[in-house]
């Protein structure tokens, strides 16, 4: 484990939001929500007034109705984060990306050349600003998960610095939702159990928070609760899978709807497998009922693939399975992942052997949206649907 804080983790501010307001000045001090139907984004002005990602838009304009409604451009973000990522590779080789809009970055052999870490922070959060006009908050710390929480006790705009030292005063006050893998469900537990700050879990043994807790997850947070996470900064690690869902409120939602939502994620997901030479195997459809209950669908093919025509129709197929339980019981969430991924060239080629209209459509679609952007093509059916359809590229656990 590292003996000093070399590990950097940037994460930039209300990021869909930020974009908006550095495009357009007018918006700048004001409240912004990014998204109309469901919360895509939330400036900091509109966050001040309860305003929060995921939320239903009529919830949101209720808690602020003088903040400015924009729909989503996907484009935008996806170039700003290419500009900011080309920043963290030019600052260090080893850049871990987490999601469109942060990474950890290991700086601890650059001292000799590029300064202290805290140097390192400060010149790269001036950069981001000056070259990309974003604001971006960095923890600094000797793990990972140090270095994640204190960029989120730094927000917005900062910048802090956990020392080897300073770790036990810094972390056991915080309340354990700030742990890894401490959600609603997990947090309500500890809370009955008469525990709220990461110091109080760490009283306790191992054993009895992997009782409390189930074996898995007790052993990870009483690790993280005791300051141990060993994990590097990789640099090489490739996804398992990727994936992307949408919150869509409370309102019921018709089987049309549910469609052209479904086509938008998986529009986007099989891009981006052709974009970084990758295949699929098992496509996973996600949802959050009406109730909030959860509940996965898999399918997995012979052969791996990366046509959006056959992605599609799993996930299709799938949602058609489950619409008897979506019209009882209401959803909330839709999403698709796709797993059991690996390079285009490990895998045999589907047939037929040439290239058949489908495989041909993708090329062709891909290389008009490069030259002219995403949103230079739709399919027919989101023609004139509210620019609030419009569906992220999310990390796969937002």
């Amino acid at each position: 484990m590292r003996s000093e804080a070399t590990v950097l983790h940037a994460d930039l501010d209300s990021f869909y939001a930020s974009v908006e307001q550095r495009d357009a000045p007018e918006l700048r001090g004001r409240p912004v929500i990014v998204g109309g139907g469901v919360v895509l984004a939330a400036s900091y002005e509109a966050k001040a007034f309860g305003v929060r990602t995921a939320m239903g838009g009529r919830q949101a304009r209720d808690l602020c109705p003088h903040a400015v409604v924009v729909p989503p451009r996907m484009a935008a973000y996806s170039a700003a984060s290419k500009d900011v990522f080309a920043i963290f590779r030019d600052t260090t080789p080893l850049v871990e990306g987490i999601s469109i809009d942060e990474a950890f970055l290991e700086v601890g052999g650059l001292r000799r050349i590029a300064g202290t870490p805290e140097q390192i922070a400060v010149r790269l959060r001036e950069r981001v600003r000056a070259e990309v006009g974003l604001a971006i908050s960095v923890g600094v710390a000797r793990t990972k998960f140090l270095a994640k929480v204190a960029s989120a006790v730094s927000k917005p705009d900062g910048l802090l610095i956990v020392e080897p030292e300073r770790e036990q005063e810094f972390l056991l006050p915080l309340p354990v939702e700030r742990l890894w893998g401490v959600g609603a469900v997990t947090a309500a537990k500890l809370h009955g159990l008469g525990i709220h700050t990461v110091g109080e879990l760490a009283e306790l043994e191992e054993a009895t928070t992997e009782r409390l807790l189930g074996k898995a997850t007790g052993a990870h947070l009483h690790a993280l609760a005791r300051l141990r996470d060993p994990r590097p900064v990789d640099s090489t690690r490739r996804r398992g899978s990727i994936g992307s869902q949408r919150a869509l409120g409370n309102r019921p939602r018709t089987a049309e709807e549910l469609d052209v939502i479904l086509t938008q994620i998986v529009d986007r997901l099989a891009r981006r497998l052709r974009d970084h030479d990758r295949v699929c195997r098992t496509v996973v459809l996600r949802l959050r009922y009406g109730d909030y209950a959860k509940a996965t669908r898999s399918r997995t093919l012979r052969f791996a693939t990366r046509r959006t025509a056959v992605v599609l129709s799993l996930a299709q197929a799938l949602l058609a399975a489950a619409m008897p339980d979506i019209e009882e019981r209401g959803i909330t969430l839709i999403g698709v992942s796709l797993s059991q991924l690996g390079t285009a060239e490990s895998a045999p080629p589907e047939l037929p052997l040439d290239w058949d209209d489908g495989a041909r459509l993708d090329t062709v679609l891909d290389a008009v949206r490069d030259r002219f952007g995403t949103e230079a093509v739709a399919r027919a059916v989101h023609l004139g649907r509210d620019a609030g359809w419009s569906t992220p590229v999310l990390p796969e656990h937002e």
